[in-house]
Parts: structure tokens; sequence; C-alpha cells
């Protein structure tokens, strides 16, 4: 097959009504892609069989009530062998398709806002970004987790191959790298909003930006390369198979061919925007534009158009008019411009572009290497890019422009204020809800900011505030050893009370059970058997030993050099001896009394230096059925859990933190603390996984035990899988930071016991990269234990 090496069109499909603003290869049919457009409709295209160029339309989709704003393919599998259709539009939703039916299968509601951004990974996962500012993860018809962190629209989002890692860019000019929806790092570089993102590699992607840039970035952070040739906002970047090469799309009116770092080839269309491009598996382009065609260009000769479809597509682009208030040209002074023979000399580049007078008119021209001559890209209209552009008072702000809109006749008109630096379609959604206008004028009122604020330069960009998720003002605790203390009081370093010690102890592999101790395990009979000891395990772990002499010793001695206002009275103190007695032994008979418990809930707020004893009592007392029906419940049910999240502050002592993790733990015991941490779920999981970083392993072994509660109460509940993957997510995120075995073993039974006869579960574990995450702790023997449960983990997701 010969190629030219320059791509040349191939052909004009004219089948949408407006703009079309996104573009995907499909799975099924073979060479076919889909199109989705602002006039609420999403269409496949198959490649003409009767001869070797052209499409036409094969299905066409409908369900939006609003413009069609994004499109990705969701990968077959044993369900639907041809792959899924997903598009995102303005009505704020997800319409999923079949290629069977022209209307949805089902529909992905959640977004607040227009979905902007789909990226589709393995095990039909699905990631959005929407103008509400968030990113979400779906699995079939489940919202799994959202992705909070941006400050403005996530314009783009992308799933990298491997590892389970999600990109997202956002018009805050940040990238953000998630991982088991979690933010790992943030990208910044650019001026302006992030409109595409393009994998290269499972470790380098592209963005593209309203700055004008296209920017090559690692994944571990480093920007290595920035790329310059666009003019305007760039709105889409499309890699080629080669990893290497790429192309790109913006408000220019151009589609720019990237081969080795430079740009090879600027192709002009006769529209202003152009909105969206894909790599088609032939290696030909598929261009969206504001005109409502879908134009292919292609280096094979065969699939050239005919010289008249080329001729007619070179008058359509030289009767094209050009503003010069985009800025595409320069600054343009009419009197000083050269005639028609300033066309005789070559240029020096593609896409060189050269104006000239003609009369009393001025011409635009491109150079085109291919063919060795200037083409006609249109007529210049309108005055110099170099007007005023004196800032306007409204409201107590600048701005560039203050629009005045009427929207009803006769009715009072309505003030538009807009910086060249603002997004328009954002600006324009803004105004429409302010004042309470139906959402269908959001397009003209966005081409009429656009329209209007041609060739306006973006000013400089705003000194960037300190990121709030990745500034310096965050302490993360971890100067504190975490090789298990002996005689010495870890915390205080006096005395010699260790908050829970004991409990946690390495059992020799092959003798007991992995969690108590208290069963005749043995590891050489698992090994013969294929029997699963490990997960799921439904029952709670509980942290339960104490030494209740050590811990009213400590009391004592904390409480005797309290400040006045703080020190407990002898019957103060005396209350909760006995209270400790009655908990600490599962012999004593005794009740514990309302006197008690208030004295300990009392007590439990304490000056944080000195409280932990306290905190050690409550861990203990939470499991006495009488004290969690009580604190658990109704309203004192909330405020222990406040209480006990406000001691897990980040900002907190690791004594008070790890001991508020075994607190929650413990109240598994009962069915009011069960029921009060299912309803405190999110918050309690989400303040856990920001104490993995802390350098102590009886907290790390806390975290890890409390993950574990929470899945096996949600074991046998496929409804809660939103629940699940929050578990994943904290799972995932710990074990990227704990090395102690104990708290490995217990992170690896919590997710063996979330995915464990939860197929939906299983997928997500996949598509987060789990398997390639635990694959390391295989090979572990001591304990035994740890390879053991993750060899049948591995096998649980395969």
């Amino acid at each position: 097959m010969a190629s030219s090496n320059t791509y040349r069109l191939s052909c004009s499909i004219p089948g949408h009504e407006m703009d079309v603003r996104g573009l995907a290869s499909t799975f099924f049919p073979e060479g076919a892609f889909v199109s989705v457009s602002r006039d609420r409709t999403a269409r496949v295209w198959v490649p003409n069989s009767s001869e070797n160029r052209g499409y036409k339309e094969m299905h066409c989709m409908n369900g939006h009530t609003n413009f069609i704003s994004c499109v990705c393919i969701i990968a077959p599998n044993e369900t639907y062998p041809r792959g899924l259709i997903a598009t995102g539009g303005n009505d704020n939703i997800i319409c999923v398709f079949s290629l069977d039916r022209p209307d949805p299968l089902f529909t992905l509601k959640g977004h607040k806002n227009t979905v902007c951004s789909l990226s589709a990974g393995k095990f039909g996962t699905l990631l959005s970004g929407s103008w509400d500012t968030t990113a979400k993860v779906w699995l079939n018809d489940k919202c799994m987790m959202t992705l909070q962190g941006h400050t403005a629209a996530v314009w783009a989002v992308v799933i990298l191959p491997d590892q389970g890692l999600m990109l997202t860019g956002s018009a805050d000019k940040t990238i953000k790298l998630w991982k088991a929806g979690r933010c790992e790092r943030t990208y910044s570089g650019h001026e302006d909003c992030v409109r595409g993102l393009a994998v290269v590699s499972s470790v380098e992607f592209f963005s593209c930006s309203n700055d004008a840039t296209i920017r090559r970035w690692m994944v571990t952070g480093e920007c290595v390369e920035v790329y310059n040739s666009h003019t305007n906002y760039i709105y889409s970047v499309a890699v080629f198979p080669s990893g290497q090469d790429f192309v790109s799309t913006g408000e220019d009116r151009t589609v720019r061919i990237w081969k080795k770092g430079e740009c090879t080839q600027t192709i002009r269309l006769p529209a202003q925007s152009v909105w969206c491009c894909c790599i088609l598996p032939n290696g030909d382009i598929a261009v969206g534009a504001s005109d409502g065609i879908i134009r292919i260009f292609t280096e094979s000769e065969e699939r050239f158009a005919s010289a008249q479809d080329l001729q007619t597509f070179e008058d359509e682009l030289s009767k094209a008019t050009i503003d010069p208030k985009t800025g595409d040209l320069g600054d343009i002074n009419v009197e000083d411009l050269p005639g028609r023979e300033h066309l005789n000399e070559p240029g020096n580049r593609d896409g060189q572009t050269r104006l000239i007078k003609e009369g009393t008119n001025v011409e635009a021209y491109q150079w085109s290497m291919s063919d060795g001559r200037w083409l006609k890209i249109g007529d210049v209209v309108g005055g110099s890019s170099k007007e005023s552009s004196k800032k306007v008072m409204y409201e107590g702000k600048e701005y560039d422009f203050v629009f005045t809109i009427d929207v009803n006749e006769g009715g009072p008109s309505m003030k538009l204020p807009y910086n060249v630096i603002d997004d328009p379609w954002l600006t324009a959604h803004n105004f429409l809800q302010r004042n309470d206008l139906n959402p269908m004028f959001l397009d003209q009122v966005a081409n009429f900011i656009i329209e209007n604020t041609k060739g306006h330069t973006l000013g400089p960009a705003p000194a960037s505030a300190v990121d709030p998720f990745t500034g310096s003002g965050r302490y993360i605790p971890g100067a504190l050893d975490s090789r298990q203390g002996f005689g010495t009081d870890p915390f205080t370093g006096a005395g010699r009370y260790i908050p829970g010690s004991g409990t946690t102890g390495t059992t020799p592999a092959g003798i007991a059970d992995p969690f108590t101790g208290g069963s005749a395990y043995s590891s050489a009979a698992f090994q013969k058997s294929v029997t699963n000891i490990y997960f799921p395990k439904t029952d709670g772990v509980m942290f339960e030993q104490a030494n209740p002499t050590q811990i009213l010793a400590k009391l004592r001695e904390l409480n005797a050099n309290a400040p006045e206002d703080h020190r407990l009275t002898d019957k103060v103190l005396d209350n909760l001896e006995k209270l400790l007695l009655t908990v600490s032994d599962s012999k004593n008979q005794d009740l514990p009394t309302a006197d008690q418990i208030s004295i300990l809930w009392r007590t439990s707020h304490w000056p944080e230096d000195i409280v932990f004893p306290v905190l050690d009592i409550l861990r203990l007392a939470v499991r006495h059925p009488e004290i969690n029906a009580q604190l658990c419940g109704g309203t004192d049910g909330a405020s222990l859990c406040n209480h006990l999240l406000g001691l897990m502050s980040p900002q907190g002592r690791p004594a008070n933190q790890m001991l508020a993790l075994r607190t929650f733990c413990n109240c598994f015991s009962g069915s009011h603390g069960r029921s009060l941490l299912l309803g405190q779920r999110e918050a309690v999981l989400s303040r856990a996984a920001d104490l993995r970083s802390v350098c102590n392993r009886n907290l790390h072994i806390a975290l890890a035990t409390l993950v574990l509660n929470y899945a096996g109460i949600l074991h046998g509940r496929p409804s809660e899988i939103e629940a699940k993957a929050q578990c994943l997510s904290v799972v995932s995120s710990a074990l990227e930071v704990v090395q102690d075995k104990e708290a490995v073993f217990r992170l690896l039974v919590a997710l063996g016991t979330t995915v464990a006869g939860d197929n939906t579960a299983k997928d997500l574990a996949r598509s987060l990269g789990v398997s390639s995450q635990i694959t390391k702790y295989a090979s572990v023997s001591d304990p035994a234990k740890v390879g053991e449960c993750c060899r049948l983990l591995l096998d649980e997701l395969q």
C-alpha cells in the first residue's frame, strides 16, 4: 500500500446537525468508529464495503436530553462480546449503549453537572469527569468511588493501562494521579485549563491545554517536553500506536500532525473549533469540528479523496473568513502587507501562513510542503488584534468584558462579565445558573462569548495558591521509632506501660489461629488441603488483651502530674478502676453502673497528652454489651464517633490515634456498634486511611484490623458495592506503605473477604491493579500465613 507520508482528506461525513464533540474507534465492527454531537445523538460509522474510502451510518443512538459532550468504548466481555458505547452529556448523565438498540441499556446518574470526559479501563470500569469538579469510577451500573480534589471542572480523564492508575485534568490548571481512589500526585505546569489527556505508555502521558501547549509527562511527575505550535486553545490529543507520534486539534481551526517531537504537518479546516480527533485502526485520523462534519485524513494514497473532492475541500477552505482577533495570524497592518507576488517565494515549513493584500482585501495562505504551493485558507475580515482591551468594572471587580444579554424581549437585560483567561463554556453555564435560565441556551451564550472575544490573548495567569492537597503545611507523623519498645513507654518515654502491648505479637506459624492463637491451626495440614482458612472472615477481630495493673498505675502517675484543673478525684479514679476490672475480666459478673460509664466518657476528653490510659479503658469497655449499647446507640453514638475521629486527626498523637482505631475495632463486638460504624463508614475509613503514613506498627495493625472488620460485616451484601470499593481503596493505599507483616496479613485477609463471592468486587479489585500490588507477598514464608493467604487471594482474583 503506497504511503505519501503526508495526510490528505479521505472523505467528509456530514451526518450530524451540530458540533461533533467526541470520537472513538470501536472494537466492532472492524474499522468502525462512533461520533457524538451537540445534536444529542451518537452515531456508529462503518467503512463502505463497495469502495476503498468513505463511511456510512450503521447505527444511531438517542437517550440524552441535552448536548452530548464525550464518548468512549467499553471493551468486549462475555456478556457484551461487541463491547459497549458510553456517552456523557450536559444533562449530567452517562448513557451506556449496545450496538443492538437505539436506546440506552442503562444510565449512570451521580454527577451534579455536565459530564465532559470519559475513559474505559479493564474489567468494565469507567472513569468520568464533570464540571462538578469531581471524577467518578463506575463498574457496570454502580458508582464505585468519587475522586475529589480538583477545585474546578474536570475536563479530561484517562485510565492508564497498568497498576490501576487514573489521571484527571482540570480547569484548575492541574493534573492529578489517582490510585485506588486516592490522589497520589499533582502535576503543575500548564498556565490554563487542561483540556485533554492521552496515554503514551504505562509510565508516560500527554496533556493539552487552553494555554496552547502540549506537554509530555512521566507518571513519576517530570514534564519531559513542551510542544508549541498551536496558536489557540488545544482541545484534544491522540497518540499513534507507535507511542511517539501524535495528532492534536484546537480552536485555531487546525489539525496538527507531530512526528519525532516536531509538528510536521498542519491541516486547516473550514470550521473555527476542531473539537476532537481519534486514530482509526488503519492509521487514518478522524476529526470532528464545529460545522458538524466529520473528516477523515489518510496517508494512504489508495484512500485519498477524489481530485474533485479535494478541490471542493480546498474551495471551502479558501472561502472561509478569518477574524484577526483570534490572534492566529498575528497583528495585521494592511498598508504594510505585500501583494500577490509574495506568493512566488516558497515557504520553509508546512503550515506556514502568509497574508497578502489583494486590492482592499486581505487574504491568508498556508504553505503545503506536499503540494509545494501556497493554499488559500480564507479571507481576513475585521479589525486588528491590537484593539484596546481596557478593563471594565462590574460589581466591584475588573473584567476584560461585560456583555449585556437580552434573553426576553421587553424584559430586563442581564450582565455577563468575562475575562479572557476564563473558560467560555463554564462562564456560560454559571451565567445561566445564576439567572435561572434554561440550560438549552448554553451553546448560544458560549458561542456568543467566543465570537466576541476572539483574538484577545490570554493574560498572565494569577499567581498559584499553595496546593491544599500537596502543600507542605500538612504534618505527617513519623518521628516515632517504629521498633517494638521494651521496658520504656514508647509514647511518653516514662514507665513501662505500653497500650495494648502483647495483643499483636507474632504467633509461630503452624501452631495457632492466625489472629488469636487460640485454635489448633496447622500450616502443614493446610499444605495438604485446599481449604481456605483465611477468608472470608466474617467474625470481627477484637483487641482484647490488657494488663489492668499497668493501665491503672499509668493513669494514677499521669493524674498526679496533671494540671490541677484536670486532676481527677480519688472517687473518679476508683470508679475507673472498678469499671476496668469489670470489662477486662470475662468472668466478672458485675455490671457497669451509669456513673462509671458517664465518668469514662467525661475522662476520655482529658488533655491529649495524658488521655491514652483512659482510651485504653474505653477500648476494653466498648466490648461490654451494656456499654456498647449506651455509647454506640442514638446520639451518644454520633458523639463517640466524632470524638474518636478527632483523636485520629493527622496532627494527633500516635498513641491516641492507635487506641481510637482499636476502639472502633472493638465497637464491632455489639450490634449497636456495628450499626454505628456502618452508618459512619465513609468518614471512619477515610480518616483511618489518612493514618497509613504514620510510622507505627501497632497503628498499622489497628488500621488493617478496622478494614478487615468492615470487610467482614459487608461480606454477603452485593448491594454494598460502594462500601466495598472504599475498603478496596483503603487496603490498596495502605499496602503501599505498611511494612509490618501482621498488618500486611490482615490487609490481605480484608481484601480476600471483600472480593470473596462477589464478582463485581473482584472486577473492581482487578481494575485497581491489586494483583500486581500483592504478588510480592506470595513468596513470604515468615510468617507462612502471609504467603499462603496471598497465593489464595491471587487464585481468587484470576
